[in-house]
C-alpha cells in the first residue's frame, strides 16, 4: 500500500464492476470512473455536476502527508491511497482524531487475528471515488455492509455480478418501476449500482466494514462517527441543495439535523421485505427527488435511474404522464385498487428478471 500513489487531478477511467486479479495492484480502483458508455444521462450527469457547487478547498495531499507521524501514516495508509482527494480534503482532520485511529487499530487487530472482513480493503472507500464530493446530488443511506463473499464493494445496497440483487434491492427496483414504468432491472438478476454513483448518487453505509458472516460485527467501533461526519459535511457544504433518502428508523436519525430549507429529506420504511409493504413500494422517492432537483438545477440536474446500458427512465415521458392520469379515468375502481394492480404488475416484471431468493439482512 505504501508504494501506491495517485495524482489529485486524476480522473482516468476505472470500472468498479471489474475485479482486481489476485495479488494485483489496486491503483486501478483509485480514479473516478467515467459515466457508463452509452448511457443517455452521461452528458447530463457531467453538465449537471459542473453546475453544482465548486470542488471545495485546495488541498496539497503530499504536504499534508508529511505532517503525519509515522504511526499515523501507517494506520491511515488506506485512506491516503484510496479515499478520493475531494473527500480527503474535507475529512483529513476527522481521520487523525483519536477515535478514528482507534478504529483503524481495531481493523488491524481483526486482520492480524485472521478474521475476514468485507468489503475488500480497496473498496472500503469506493463510494468516494465513484461520487467525488463536488458531484453529490442525492444521498442514499444504508446500514451494515453485506457480510457474505462477493457482495459488499463499498456502495450501499449494491452488489457485484454474478451476485444476484438481494431482496431489499429488488424492492427498490419495484419502487422505481412504480415511479418510472420504463425502468427495467439489470439483466442476469444484476445488482450493480455504480451507474447511479457515477451520476451523483452517494450510496453510503452507516458502518463501512463488517466481519464475514457476522452482521453488525463492526458496529460501534467508530465508523458511525465518521459516516455522520460525511453526512454533516454534505449538508453543510453542498449549499445548492442535495436530496437525502433515509429509509428506516436508523437512517432517519442520521438526517435529523439536515437543514430542510436547503435540502430535501425523504423518509420511508426500509426496503427490506420485513417492512417494504408498509409504504416503501409507493413512496415515490426517485420521482420526488428528480422533481426537486429539476426545480433547483434544471433538466441537467435530474438523475437518470436506469441501470442498463443504452436505456433511460425518461424514454417514455408521455406514457408516464398517461399512467399518472389513469386512476382518475377509470370508473368503478378506487385509487388504492389501481395502485395495488400497478404494484403487482411491477413486482411480476422485476421478479421475472430477478427471481426471489432467500431473505437476507439488508
Amino acid at each position: 500500500m505504501s508504494t501506491l500513489k495517485r495524482k489529485a487531478a486524476s480522473q482516468a477511467a476505472g470500472s468498479d464492476a471489474k475485479k482486481t486479479k489476485q495479488n494485483a495492484s489496486i491503483t486501478s480502483f483509485f480514479s473516478a470512473p467515467k459515466p457508463a458508455p452509452g448511457s443517455s444521462s452521461a452528458s447530463a450527469a457531467n453538465s449537471g455536476a459542473s453546475a453544482l457547487d465548486s470542488a471545495g478547498p485546495k488541498f496539497d495531499k503530499a504536504k499534508w502527508v508529511k505532517t503525519l507521524t509515522d504511526e499515523q501514516r501507517k494506520l491511515l495508509q488506506l485512506e491516503i491511497d484510496t479515499l478520493h482527494e475531494s473527500w480527503l480534503a474535507h475529512l483529513k482532520d476527522e481521520i487523525t482524531t483519536k477515535e478514528f485511529l482507534e478504529l483503524k487499530k481495531f481493523l488491524d487487530r481483526e486482520t492480524a487475528a485472521g478474521k475476514k472482513w468485507f468489503p475488500p480493503k480497496e473498496d472500503v472507500y469506493s463510494w468516494s471515488r465513484h461520487t467525488p464530493f463536488n458531484t453529490v446530488r442525492v444521498v442514499i443511506l444504508g446500514q451494515d455492509p453485506y457480510h457474505n463473499h462477493n457482495q459488499a464493494h463499498g456502495l450501499a445496497f449494491s452488489v457485484r455480478p454474478p451476485t444476484p440483487a438481494p431482496p431489499s434491492l429488488k424492492n427498490m427496483y419495484i419502487c422505481l418501476k412504480n415511479d418510472y414504468p420504463s425502468f427495467t432491472p439489470p439483466p442476469n438478476r444484476g445488482g450493480l449500482l455504480t451507474p447511479w454513483a457515477e451520476r451523483g448518487v452517494l450510496m453510503l453505509n452507516t458502518c463501512l466494514t463488517v466481519r464475514a458472516h457476522e452482521a453488525n460485527s463492526h458496529s460501534n467501533r467508530g465508523w458511525e462517527r465518521f459516516t455522520q461526519r460525511v453526512i454533516d459535511l454534505v449538508a453543510a457544504k453542498r449549499t445548492r441543495g442535495v436530496v437525502f433518502m433515509a429509509w428506516g428508523t436508523p437512517a432517519g436519525k442520521r438526517v435529523q439535523k439536515v437543514d430542510q430549507k436547503r435540502h430535501l429529506v425523504l423518509k420511508a420504511v426500509h426496503p427490506s421485505p420485513l417492512s417494504a409493504m408498509r409504504g416503501y413500494l409507493t413512496c415515490e422517492h426517485y420521482k420526488l427527488a428528480n422533481e426537486w432537483l429539476k426545480g433547483r438545477y434544471g433538466e441537467d440536474g435530474v438523475v437518470d435511474w436506469a441501470l442498463t446500458e443504452g436505456q433511460s427512465v425518461f424514454a417514455e415521458k408521455k406514457e408516464v404522464e398517461e399512467v399518472k392520469e389513469e386512476p382518475v379515468k377509470r370508473r368503478g375502481e378506487s385509487v388504492e385498487v389501481i395502485i395495488q394492480k400497478g404494484l403487482k404488475a411491477a413486482r411480476t416484471d422485476v421478479e421475472n428478471v430477478a427471481p426471489q431468493e432467500e431473505e437476507e439482512e439488508s
